[in-house]
């Protein structure tokens, strides 16, 4: 059990259950709670110590506790699913004197989609048509070889998804997609791109609005600059706690907000729906 409360990234922890820095630096970084809605981080997380501190509640987690509280469940349902991660991905670098938390990878290719797992998890989520807007990207890490559907940001990183797995190799940021048809200077939110490829599948026509992808919710706060340009933003996030909070901070600080969640009211998010269909 020590061993791998020293040698599993809390990173790469906090990563698979979609939880993302809103502000960091190379030793340390802040996150939003892990057990309640917050508009303000309250979660610090000290990379070097492996560790995080609440300073809402003065909990102190490791990579176990931290499974336990997200999973609600005891220490030896949380080391297995700690055993389930990909530890190519999660292991600490360890260097003499010097812990090195930047995860070693290598991008070995980038296509068109073309493997039939790939094709085949499209289909799965009813996406197919949309393949051109994304990639095959095949990487390596840690010796061992992936690929999974890679979708860009604005900063030059890829969120990868396949059946099995998410993780974004690269920068993490937002991707916005410019539309020249947009003379109503409107934007639609989205905080997944599978959701964005949803929205692209249902539509006739190409929509008029830009698209704004937050490949995360804690990601909102590289695109607030940006929104306040737009007079209609349209909201496609998630009904979860992240999604709702998130719409409730769009709408407190925006004029014009339309609420398109209602569409899916019943379902995680906008994917969940149509594949229910």
């Amino acid at each position: 059990m020590r061993k791998i409360k020293n040698r599993v990234s809390i990173k790469s922890v906090l990563e698979s259950f979609n939880f993302f820095p809103v502000k960091e630096n190379s030793k340390t970084a802040f996150y939003f709670a892990l057990d309640r809605e917050e508009k303000v981080p309250s979660l610090s997380v000290d990379f070097a110590k492996n560790k995080a501190f609440d300073f809402g509640t003065g909990k102190i987690y490791d990579v176990i506790s931290i499974v336990q509280q997200v999973k609600k469940c005891a220490v030896p349902e949380a080391l297995q699913y700690l055993k389930t991660l990909d530890f190519s991905e999660c292991i600490l670098k360890l260097k003499p004197e010097k812990t090195s938390l930047a995860i070693s990878y290598e991008i070995t290719k980038i296509s068109d989609i073309e493997h039939p797992a790939l094709v085949e998890y499209l289909h799965d989520r009813k996406v197919t048509g949309q393949n051109h807007l994304v990639k095959e990207v095949h990487y390596r890490l840690k010796r061992k070889t992936f690929f999974g559907i890679g979708f860009k940001n604005d900063s030059g990183g890829f969120e990868v998804r396949n059946k099995y797995s998410k993780i974004c190799l690269g920068r993490k940021d937002i991707t916005l997609i410019k539309n020249k048809n947009n003379r109503n200077n409107e934007v639609s939110i989205f905080e997944g791109f599978f959701d964005y490829l949803t929205f692209r599948k249902l539509q006739k026509e190409d929509s008029n609005s830009d698209c704004l992808i937050l490949n995360s919710t804690s990601m909102l706060f590289k695109a607030k600059g940006r929104l306040k340009e737009y007079d209609k933003i349209s909201l496609f996030l998630d009904n979860d706690s992240n999604g709702k909070n998130t719409k409730e901070i769009i709408k407190k600080e925006y004029e014009n907000i339309e609420d398109c969640s209602l569409l899916y009211e019943n379902f995680k998010d906008l994917n969940e729906w149509f594949c229910s269909s």
